[in-house]
């Protein structure tokens, strides 16, 4: 695959979409290219995440332990960014990857991403703001549930009340 469709994949993820073409040009030159054949494993559950994986082609599968082994939640393609968290701060990978079928990704580590917006701080700016907006759109989504869960509470309390006054 060359620069420029690299360049073009990285140009689609949200988080990167601010970046100019020589930003972009830049991360890509800088960042280290990795291929994996079906089956094999990016990275497990729980494990210390030193940056993000770009899914350049092929297909990932994202997987959680659970009660019989690890059960498949969803399937990454390209133009998909793993560990958009790990770029800023450390974390833990909240699921297994492994490789579908022959997988390459350019990996981004959070040394590297962090260089890149101290060089330029308009994307930390348009970073901050992109977090703040997604922020607030999860908690407007939340908020409902949140509601609903005090007049859950409230309903409780009224029939505890009513109990206790008839025993």
């Amino acid at each position: 695959m060359s620069l420029a469709q690299d360049i073009a994949i990285l140009k689609q993820i949200p988080m990167l979409s601010d970046f100019q073409d020589d930003q972009l040009r830049l991360l890509a030159f800088s960042a280290e290219s990795m291929d994996y054949q079906a089956g094999q494993r990016l990275f497990d559950q729980g494990e210390r995440a030193d940056g993000g994986l770009v899914v350049m082609s092929g297909t990932v599968s994202l997987q959680i332990r659970g009660e019989d082994g690890f059960d498949e939640v969803e399937r990454a393609e390209s133009g998909t960014l793993l560990g958009q968290t790990a770029l800023l701060t450390e974390s833990k990978r909240p699921c297994r990857a492994e490789a579908v079928d022959g997988v390459r990704i350019i990996r981004i580590r959070r040394a590297l991403f962090k260089r890149m917006i101290q060089e330029y701080p308009e994307l930390a700016r348009r970073l901050f703001e992109q977090h703040v907006s997604r922020y607030r759109h999860t908690i407007s989504a939340i908020r409902p549930i949140g509601d609903k869960m005090s007049e859950l509470e409230q309903l409780n309390a009224e029939r505890r009340v009513e109990n206790d006054s008839k025993s």
